[in-house]
């Protein structure tokens, strides 16, 4: 099931939860409506990246826990806040997941979609109990081009 609430236009946060899964498209495809569209493809790698890692990793794909999404445009900046009901996990930021570095290219799957939100988004924090991500994406004519087209 998916809860939805969505903002009007202006400064405050719409929100979408829904019970974990790995069946995402139509949450991404709600989440990416007011993205431009040339930037629609790499941001959508991105929050689906985060938000399987707040349904698989967080919640263990319970389906009594939610994934909860707040967003929020302001200006040329795009925000999202996702959470999870897990037990959090020990977050650390590491050199070569800094956005001008390539990702890793070891077969390990550890930390890749890390460094990839790390790529994607222009800020990527956790709360300290690591059950919260917020991402930014600013999109304005400053703005490097898309990785992905």
């Amino acid at each position: 099931m998916i809860a939805i609430s969505l903002r009007p236009v202006g400064r405050d946060w719409g929100t979408i939860s829904f019970a974990s899964t790995l069946y995402l498209c139509p949450i991404l495809d709600l989440l990416l409506e007011q993205i431009p569209r040339k930037w629609q493809p790499e941001i959508r790698l991105g929050l689906q990246e985060a938000l399987v890692n707040a349904a698989k990793h967080g919640n263990n794909l319970d389906p009594s826990k939610t994934v909860m999404v707040h967003f929020s445009v302001v200006h040329d900046e795009y925000w999202w806040i996702i959470s999870d009901e897990g037990a959090g996990f020990a977050h650390s930021t590491c050199d070569h997941c800094e956005p001008e570095s390539t990702l890793p290219n070891d077969e390990s799957e550890s930390g890749r979609g890390l460094c990839l939100l790390h790529q994607i988004f222009d800020h990527v924090h956790w709360n300290r109990q690591g059950t919260e991500l917020r991402l930014c994406k600013q999109v304005n004519s400053r703005s490097r081009m898309p990785l992905i087209s």
